[in-house]
């Protein structure tokens, strides 16, 4: 039981208050459950916040290896959902012509019309509608080559269209913006910042406005929203971490977040591809780390890494949600695999 008790007092003393608190058993046995009851909550807390509870949004799974010779610095577009990728360099650095689109859907591989023009390395390529173009690069003596070519799959067939505007070139970047397609920066014999922009309704190259940042060759680009980001690669042995906006209906390059302060992210030849309203970069000199870009408030955040070996010259596109990264190289090695990027699945590095 409880009891206050108020003991006895000597004469001409102050009355002191003397509280004597005793619990009775049933009391002991609740406040000692209580307690009991706060260490294991606070034993779920620390559990919940550990590390191996803590999960990485961006899952990474192979796919269906692509069927044709393992190669780098290949080329391609996408049209509708499927994929289209050629040329490159095989483990002899020899120059490749042949061309394949990918399924996503079905997860399979289809040879289609090789590629029409000199076989090559290091070209761009781009889609505007139902139709894809490739030029630019290097060829079997590493001249570089200003031709450019129309692939159209419901003939299965290239034709050669008006050759690149610029200058021959090598490891420029490009993407389409609307009902045109975009070349700029890479190698002529010097390092270079221009811009060209091809209209295949009039079979014509404009020069547009040149690229904001250096010179540079081995960047990256997606289009988000009508806007198309480029950045990353290296100018003259340097590599380049800082990130540009081009506005077709302005003509102008507008300079966003640089991609991140930490100077271990700069890099050249890696990937980069759009998913919704999101830009993912990855691989490219050493690195693995994913890197998403949100043009909403201009900011990068890391999103996992990239599961499969490092790499450079890769090749990756996106379809209906999903990444896509291909081929590549280390060194002299040349890769074949192909893995799925699912920016919406905690990452799983324990499977493929």
């Amino acid at each position: 039981m409880n009891r206050f008790s108020f003991g006895r007092r000597p004469m001409g003393m102050a009355p002191r208050f003397s509280p004597q608190f005793t619990l009775s058993e049933p009391l002991i046995f609740r406040y000692t459950a209580f307690l009991l009851a706060l260490v294991w909550a606070g034993m779920l807390v620390g559990c919940s916040n550990s590390d191996d509870d803590v999960s990485t949004l961006g899952d990474w799974r192979r796919r269906s290896d692509f069927e044709g010779v393992a190669r780098n610095a290949a080329t391609g577009f996408v049209i509708g959902t499927i994929a289209y990728m050629g040329t490159g360099t095989n483990a002899d650095n020899e120059r490749l012509s042949d061309f394949w689109a990918y399924d996503p859907a079905r997860n399979t591989w289809t040879q289609v019309a090789n590629f029409a023009g000199t076989p090559r390395n290091a070209a761009v390529g781009f889609a505007i509608g139902n139709k894809g173009y490739v030029g630019t690069g290097l060829n079997a003596n590493s001249d570089r080559l200003n031709d450019f070519w129309e692939y159209d799959p419901a003939a299965n067939r290239w034709k050669r269209i008006a050759d690149f505007g610029g200058t021959a070139r090598r490891n420029a970047v490009a993407f389409a913006l609307g009902s045109k397609g975009y070349v700029g920066t890479g190698f002529d014999g010097n390092y270079l910042k221009d811009f060209w922009a091809y209209d295949p309704a009039g079979n014509t190259w404009t020069k547009v406005a040149s690229y904001g940042g250096a010179k540079r060759i081995g960047a990256v680009s997606f289009v988000i929203n009508g806007l198309a980001y480029v950045g990353t690669g290296n100018n003259n042995g340097t590599a380049e971490k800082d990130w540009w906006a081009y506005d077709p209906a302005q003509d102008l390059w507008i300079e966003k977040d640089n991609f991140s302060s930490d100077e271990l992210v700069a890099r050249s030849y890696g990937v980069g591809f759009a998913i919704k309203s999101r830009g993912y970069v990855t691989v490219g000199d050493g690195n693995t780390t994913v890197w998403q870009y949100n043009p909403d408030d201009d900011s990068w955040a890391t999103q996992g890494t990239f599961e499969g070996a490092t790499r450079q010259y890769a090749f990756g596109f996106a379809i209906n949600g999903k990444g896509y990264l291909t081929t590549g190289s280390s060194g002299t090695g040349r890769f074949d695999d192909l893995w799925e990027f699912d920016p919406t699945v905690a990452q799983d590095t324990d499977e493929d």
